[in-house]
């Protein structure tokens, strides 16, 4: 019966959501912090490294030099108010007034009466002012007071006694520079920015080689051995002999593929004079009718089997250019019409462009028809009832060719792809090489695409493709 179009069975199950369509698996996040690039590893690496030694340097410099530097202060803030307390005790009237004239001009010592009202704030609550009042009061009594402004008025302000009257003793704020400050918060910052600055410079010197190394790698993934040669002149002796080693292996592979092709061509090449005049003594000299057919039927089967092989013998490189979809799809069921034992439904409701290469294309679509022309017959039926679907998903096309033949089971499925290897029906029939899906799944890497195969819940093999979309 030819093929034609017709209602799907199943709708939902001929565009339900391939397994390529299913989000990736939700990671913790110290498997996230982990996952990252070799750089950004490196450089919060080294940010901790130089963060955890600056906040050492900076618990060092205060027990080593800040806290020395709080009790100077406080020494020469105490030897200054003991000057003038002495000064002025031992100093008659007339001299006191110019005495403290003379300070006040000189010194910038302001020595003033202490009044009940006078309102007065007292230092910043840290533990290095802390220091500095404690040590003060040693040295000068308990009753000793010291504020950064009295009356509104700023500057370093010390409270002590003359012959039991209470005075202020103003001095220049800047004469003594408190311990710790802005200043050492912007060293601080200065010194962190550097040293991230380095870190950064650090880390992606050392990520360059194996950044390259990265880029090579994929195109000799990708087939493309020449353009994934390597510096063999490099700086540190490791990078230059992982470079080395890793364009003798690209050499290697080179050889190894093309040796691969070469095989493979000449091979199907030459055996294809021999099967021809096979074929045509055949006809020529069997008399016996049945006899001629089945030896044809093997003659044209040994050429389908080196059709494989040259289709597996491929090169890598295709050019990949805006294809139609819904043309190509529709030229695969043309050529399948004439075949009674295949009925296709085709279900795209939307004109879909693909980056792919025509020809690659329809062979992928082929192979996959022929796949279940043979191996996917519905039970009891001797038909092949095939569904091609497709729909478009962000910047993805996903196709979908899907039978309700019986299957195949779970543990064949991984190795359904692979070259030479024929499920447990393919195998008991043994007409074909096992190059189809193989083929399938060569060509759909080679146009950037994904393909998998699952069981259908309905039964059945599905074949799912992932193809990037063009949109216009």
């Amino acid at each position: 019966m030819p093929s034609h179009f017709r209602p799907a069975d199943d709708p939902s199950d001929a565009t339900s959501p391939a397994p390529l369509e299913l989000l990736p698996p939700k990671r913790s996040l110290a498997r996230s912090l982990l996952a990252v690039s070799l750089f950004w590893r490196t450089f919060i690496l080294l940010a901790v490294l130089l963060l955890g030694s600056m906040l050492a340097w900076l618990q060092t410099m205060r027990a080593l030099e800040f806290e020395p530097r709080a009790v100077q202060t406080a020494q020469q803030i105490a030897a200054l108010v003991n000057l003038s307390r002495a000064a002025l005790q031992y100093a008659d009237p007339i001299a006191r007034v110019s005495l403290l004239k003379a300070m006040a001009e000189q010194e910038r010592v302001r020595i003033t009466p202490r009044e009940p009202k006078d309102s007065y704030q007292p230092l910043d609550d840290d533990a290095l002012n802390r220091r500095i009042v404690t040590e003060l009061a040693t040295r000068l009594g308990p009753g000793t007071l010291v504020a950064q402004a009295v009356n509104g008025e700023a500057g370093l302000w010390v409270g002590f006694t003359i012959n039991g009257d209470p005075n202020w003793l103003q001095i220049d704020a800047e004469r003594f520079s408190s311990a710790g400050g802005k200043t050492w918060l912007v060293w601080l910052l200065t010194t962190g920015a550097i040293s991230l600055a380095g870190a950064a410079l650090i880390a992606g010197l050392i990520n360059r080689p194996l950044k390259r190394l990265l880029i090579a790698t994929s195109r000799v993934r990708e087939g493309d051995f020449d353009a994934g040669q390597l510096d063999e002149g490099g700086v540190t002796g490791e990078i230059r002999e992982v470079n080395i080693g890793f364009n003798r292996m690209a050499q290697r592979l080179a050889k190894i593929e093309n040796d691969r092709v070469v095989m493979l061509a000449g091979i199907s090449h030459d055996l294809r004079t021999p099967l021809a005049r096979l074929r045509l003594e055949t006809e020529m000299s069997v008399s016996d009718l049945d006899a001629r057919q089945h030896m044809v039927a093997d003659i044209e089967q040994l050429d389908k089997i080196i059709d494989k092989f040259l289709d597996y013998a491929r090169p890598e490189h295709i050019d990949l250019k805006p294809v139609s979809l819904n043309q190509v799809v529709e030229a695969c069921r043309y050529a399948v019409r004439d075949h009674e034992d295949i009925r296709i439904t085709i279900s795209i409701s939307e004109p879909l462009v693909v980056m792919a290469d025509a020809t690659e294309l329809a062979r992928v679509i082929s192979n996959l028809l022929e796949n279940a022309r043979r191996y996917g017959k519905t039970p009891g039926t001797g038909v092949a009832d095939i569904d091609i679907a497709a729909k478009s998903r962000d910047e993805w096309v996903l196709l979908k060719v899907r039978d309700r033949g019986p299957g195949v089971s779970e543990s064949q499925l991984a190795d359904l792809a692979k070259p030479f290897f024929r499920g447990d029906t393919a195998r008991t029939e043994a007409t074909g090489a096992g190059l189809g899906l193989s083929i399938v799944d060569t060509a759909v890497q080679r146009m950037g695409g994904v393909f998998q195969l699952t069981n259908t819940r309905s039964g059945g093999l599905a074949a799912h493709i992932k193809l990037h979309r063009v949109v216009r």
